[in-house]
């Protein structure tokens, strides 16, 4: 349990990674909750959303703003921030904030350490590029737990929420990476996009075992005063096979696969495409990718049991 003292300073939430907010109003919202039943209404409650720079924080203030699940909704003492930089570095001031949240966010990398031949995706490759992706995913792990330990006051908590490996080291998601890949071999034939192009285009996600998450801990039991006090990987929801099951439409479960495939993953491979290329070209390249996408999936509905991984970190109290 987070420890809060008697005064009446702000509470303090971080949401580390926050992208345009939509998937941050639920785990703030029953924080607050949490948070309420334990210090008064008149306290106040900062959460700082924080992301890149170029993130679109306009997006996040416009959810806030208007969504029916909006956590400030029926809160009047709880005031939302957005700060603009990398998680892999300082955000906030020492000891100061009682809450960290990431959801998904901490799966990329702060630099990719080089490109992968043939495929963008790192769990469908192997060998030396693979370690080599692996070790800059260790020292960026100890990186973001470093900084946020200093960010965090004593008594404090971190929770992060990441996509997973199982412990061979697969994932569920790559089959549809594989398809997504073969389409961009396509593009590339057809003249859409160059081949040096397609060579630039990989993503700096990394996934990691729930044995990787724990490795910083395993010397000491604990690590720049963080201790582990939960750690769990389970087998996230497929909704879009959920509703398959009920619809039996393969045309409707191809296009959710190909939107979701677009939206989380596409804006980091168009960054590989020229500088010259307007918005156009950069738009006829996402729809393209996304509709050979959704006609190599459609012949092969499947269920995508995917890992999610979770980690909660507990900074040493003052006691």
């Amino acid at each position: 349990m987070i420890e809060l003292d008697g005064s009446d300073r702000p509470i303090i939430i971080a949401d580390y990674g926050s992208s345009e907010g939509k998937n941050s109003l639920d785990p703030m919202r029953a924080a607050i909750a949490v948070l309420r039943a334990r210090a008064s209404l008149e306290r106040p409650i900062f959460v700082y959303h924080t992301d890149l720079p170029a993130n679109d924080f306009n997006s996040l203030f416009e959810v806030l703003d208007t969504d029916p699940g909006s956590y400030i909704r029926a809160e009047r003492n709880v005031f939302p921030s957005a700060i603009g930089r990398s998680f892999y570095q300082s955000v906030l001031p020492p000891d100061h904030v009682d809450l960290a949240w990431s959801s998904y966010a901490a799966v990329w990398l702060s630099r990719i350490p080089r490109q992968i031949p043939d495929h963008f995706f790192l769990p469908c490759s192997t060998g030396a590029v693979r370690a080599e992706f692996e070790r800059q995913a260790a020292l960026d792990w100890q990186t973001f737990l470093s900084l946020r330990a200093a960010e965090l006051r004593p008594g404090g908590r971190l929770v992060v929420a990441l996509p997973a490996l199982a412990d061979d080291r697969t994932i569920a998601f790559g089959p549809m990476m594989d398809h997504a890949n073969a389409v961009l071999s396509e593009l590339v034939t057809t003249g859409l996009i160059t081949a040096e192009e397609r060579a630039r285009m990989t993503l700096a996600s990394c996934p990691r075992r729930e044995r990787d998450l724990l490795a910083p801990f395993a010397r000491h039991g604990q690590f720049k005063g963080l201790r582990v006090e939960r750690s769990t990987t389970a087998v996230g929801a497929d909704t879009a096979w959920a509703e398959y099951e009920l619809d039996k439409d393969p045309e409707a479960l191809a296009r959710k696969r190909a939107l979701f495939f677009r939206a989380i993953f596409v804006p980091s491979l168009t960054q590989a495409l020229r500088p010259g290329r307007g918005a156009e070209e950069r738009q006829q390249f996402s729809a393209a990718l996304e509709a050979g996408l959704r006609r190599r999936l459609v012949d092969c509905p499947a269920r995508i049991d995917h890992l999610v991984g979770m980690i909660v970190l507990a900074k040493q109290g003052t006691e």
